[in-house]
């Protein structure tokens, strides 16, 4: 079954990450590739909102697909959680001729889309681009493999500082709600400890591990540790050990919002290209109402049903994997 559709609106929404230009570039060269129209919607839902369209040519979207953030730039809508508000949005669509839509975000995205297709009907498609990788229905989301490399690239830095000064060291990388990117960055930076949302861990079985590197005479150590964690942040932590610890020189580095910038890596780059095709693709073909994912390296739809009630759960063998190493 294929949709008869004309016009594309393409937008992006929530937080940035690295790979959402490759992915609108992706949209909007393959749409003129089948013979639609693609507009750009600015500020996301605001901006459907406010009537901010773009019109975009496969030049428009030249010399972005190696640059971080995006071009269409992004906002989170109050105004589009009220029916008022989806309304004048779909109201200002209409008026411009824009038939279908490709959101790309995550959860939060998804979730207001999904609304919105059952309120009006209008075909529309996500890609999931968020750090995160938190978003069931796929094996990664886009700018995940960026911000974990950004974040190990640190890591390895502070531990040269760390090995030089006998030095603990409390890294707080992101995931309020999903562990994936400290995981990873646990093993891969080679930390001593962990602390991701999903695992119980009490403050005083990471003292113990702690501890006993201090009487193994290890002279520098790193804990990773998830802005979701349950028992504190890096701060927390490292105040509380800082208070029983006489052999190491307790340091605090936050990593923040570096993790969502710069240069998209060439598989963000490549998921991100080959998710817009099949963005556009499946708005052609009538898979409307769905998330393009990966799995096993092939592209998948999926309903909004399944993504929004679900979770993209972290690898149980990641943690036994993670705390094997850490010895």
């Amino acid at each position: 079954m294929e949709n008869n559709i004309s016009k594309i609106g393409v937008f992006t929404s929530g937080g940035d990450a690295p790979g959402m230009n490759a992915a609108i570039r992706a949209v909007v060269r393959s749409a003129i590739y089948y013979k639609k129209e693609v507009f750009g919607v600015m500020l996301g839902y605001d901006g459907m909102i406010a009537g901010d369209f773009v019109k975009l040519g496969a030049r428009s979207v030249g010399n972005i697909i190696q640059r971080g953030g995006t071009i269409l730039k992004s906002a989170r809508s109050e105004q589009f959680r009220t029916k008022e508000g989806r309304k004048k949005a779909f109201e200002n669509l209409k008026k411009n001729g824009i038939d279908s839509l490709v959101a790309i975000g995550g959860d939060g995205t998804f979730t207001g889309l999904k609304i919105f297709f059952e309120e009006f009907g209008i075909p529309s498609v996500c890609i999931p681009g968020t750090i995160d990788n938190d978003i069931a229905g796929t094996d990664y989301t886009i700018g995940f493999d960026t911000a974990t490399n950004t974040a190990v690239e640190a890591i390895d830095k502070i531990r040269d500082t760390a090995i030089s000064h006998n030095r603990l060291f409390f890294i707080e990388v992101m995931g309020r709600h999903s562990g994936y990117i400290g995981i990873n960055c646990g093993i891969a930076g080679g930390a001593v400890a962990t602390i991701i949302p999903e695992e119980d861990i009490t403050i005083e079985q990471l003292f113990d591990k702690l501890d006993e590197g201090g009487k193994t005479n290890k002279k520098s150590s790193l804990v990773v540790v998830a802005e979701g964690s349950k028992i504190g942040s890096a701060m927390d932590l490292a105040k509380k050990f800082s208070e029983r610890n006489n052999y190491f020189d307790i340091k605090v580095t936050i990593l923040g919002h570096l993790q969502r910038g710069g240069t998209p890596t060439c598989f963000d780059r490549m998921l991100a290209s080959k998710m817009g095709v099949a963005a556009v693709e499946g708005l052609i073909h009538g898979k409307s109402g769905t998330m393009i994912g990966i799995r096993s390296n092939q592209i998948v739809y999926n309903s909004f049903e399944t993504i929004i009630h679900s979770k993209h759960d972290i690898d149980p063998e990641d943690v036994r994997i993670s705390k094997i190493l850490s010895i």
